[in-house]
């Protein structure tokens, strides 16, 4: 390597710096700034060097401004999943997504170890029709491999003009080799709420996302069924397989069947300075009909504060699986008009102080998708990835050595076992799955979970008069 003294330009340098001291120094004393200020500025000088050698030394003209960006993606991949520079494209779409119209596949996706895996396909959309599942692993786009590709670039390739259509090269569980689902793009119109009778007592009302309304959607259902059913007996509230949302709609969701008290609250950097959300004692209430909630794996984030919220309040009765454990608050912090940043700053908790990230929300009575021998044998518990297994997640505290060698054992104990779960199942015989099988219509009274909750609300009244 060459020994020539360091020409490197000094403008960049010096601005950075100049930007960071402004930074620091609101928060910090005169000793601190002038440690912490140093310490980036021996950093950024090293960022420039390595710049600069490679403007003047690489053996193709390169990018500056690829390399920046670059830069920075790979800065705020050192922090959670969940944290992200949002380019200019990125941005623009980020902000069609709560809207409940945009285009694309309708499927919720994310990365674990460099592989592209389904969270969830949203109900009605193309992807959902094509037959993709929770838990599927994209390892092919349009014939291409995924390997190495970023999630904001496998997201950016997935989207595209309005009826064109795309191949997914699919691995699942139970399924060998890779297979091809042809999905045509579409403007995904978000149908969030259906409702629906069941066996003509009970009220069943699913929620898909928490879009911009969604909560006046679910009491409009309620109220609809009201009339058609003269003495319903309860409400089954699914939220399985609903991705999350609005913060806003999560409230106001709860606050339909709460009378008062704390929905969730949020702590950030100082614990000391805690948001608290409240239930909002306007517009529809439901407080006298049991009530249960359904979730799974796939529940994650504002489905999780629902949930936690009417499990504290003792308002319902949870059934299901386990939900995915995304309790953490991003916010989207603007750089200028067309690009910013999805930064991690708090972590949501129920209203008796417990802490979803990384953890989820247990059910109070665990019931399985279907019933049966067959079920047993060939149960998939590795179907949804939650957030404790993405790279980089954020745990719930901060953990000391000991803990995290702790629950690095227990999570590596975990993985051998569903290991060794998932072969057996790969040795049993598998149930075929057929075309009308992926297009029938959902009936929630053939929905083996829903039966059970419902089965739980008959009996409910017994219950309670034993226990007066």
């Amino acid at each position: 390597m060459s020994n020539k003294k360091w020409k490197g330009p000094k403008v960049f340098f010096v601005v950075l710096a100049i930007s960071f001291l402004g930074i620091t120094g609101g928060f910090y004393g005169t000793k601190t700034v002038y440690a912490v200020t140093k310490s980036r500025f021996e950093k950024l000088e090293l960022f420039n060097k390595v710049l600069y050698l490679i403007e003047n030394q690489y053996y193709r003209t390169v990018d500056t401004g690829k390399l920046i960006e670059g830069a920075i993606n790979g800065m705020m991949e050192t922090l959670d999943p969940h944290s992200a520079y949002l380019s200019r494209d990125v941005f623009v779409k980020m902000q069609e997504d709560t809207k409940g119209e945009f285009g694309g596949l309708g499927i919720e996706v994310t990365q674990k170890d460099g592989v592209l895996i389904v969270i969830t396909p949203i109900d009605d959309t193309p992807a959902y029709k094509a037959g993709v599942k929770a838990g599927d692993k994209i390892v092919e786009i349009d014939h291409e491999s995924t390997v190495g590709l970023s999630l904001e670039k496998a997201v950016e390739k997935m989207r595209g003009k309005t009826g064109s259509k795309i191949s997914l090269g699919i691995v699942r569980e139970g399924v060998e080799g890779i297979k091809q689902y042809v999905v045509k793009r579409e403007i995904i119109k978000i149908r969030a709420v259906k409702s629906f009778p069941v066996q003509d007592e009970f009220i069943y009302v699913r929620l898909t996302q928490f879009q911009k309304n969604a909560a006046k959607q679910v009491a409009d259902g309620i109220k609809t069924l009201r009339k058609s059913i003269k003495n319903p007996r309860g409400i089954v509230l699914d939220l399985r397989s609903n991705p999350g949302g609005l913060l806003d709609e999560a409230v106001d969701l709860s606050s339909i069947f709460l009378k008062d008290g704390i929905v969730v609250s949020t702590e950030g950097r100082d614990p000391k300075n805690k948001e608290i959300r409240y239930v909002k004692k306007t517009g529809h209430k439901e407080l006298e009909l049991p009530l249960v909630v359904l979730i799974n794996g796939a529940s994650a984030s504002a489905s999780e504060i629902v949930a936690g919220a009417l499990k504290d309040h003792n308002r319902a009765i949870l059934m299901g699986s386990q939900s995915f454990g995304k309790g953490s608050v991003q916010t989207v912090a603007k750089i200028d008009d067309t690009q910013g940043i999805k930064l991690t700053i708090a972590q949501y908790m129920t209203p008796q102080g417990r802490k979803i990230q990384a953890i989820g929300i247990k059910p109070d009575v665990e019931v399985p998708e279907a019933e049966g021998d067959w079920l047993k044998e060939n149960e998939k518990s590795g179907k949804y990835i939650r957030e404790v297994d993405l790279r980089n997640h954020l745990t719930a505290t901060i953990e000391t050595a000991e803990e995290k060698k702790v629950r690095e054992e227990r999570e590596y104990k975990e993985r051998m076992e569903r290991v060794a779960r998932y072969k057996k199942m790969k040795e049993s015989q598998k149930k075929k799955e057929t075309k009308e099988d992926i297009y029938k219509k959902y009936d929630p009274n053939e929905d083996y979970q829903v039966l059970q909750a419902v089965n739980y609300l008959r009996s409910f009244k017994v219950f309670k008069k034993m226990l007066q």
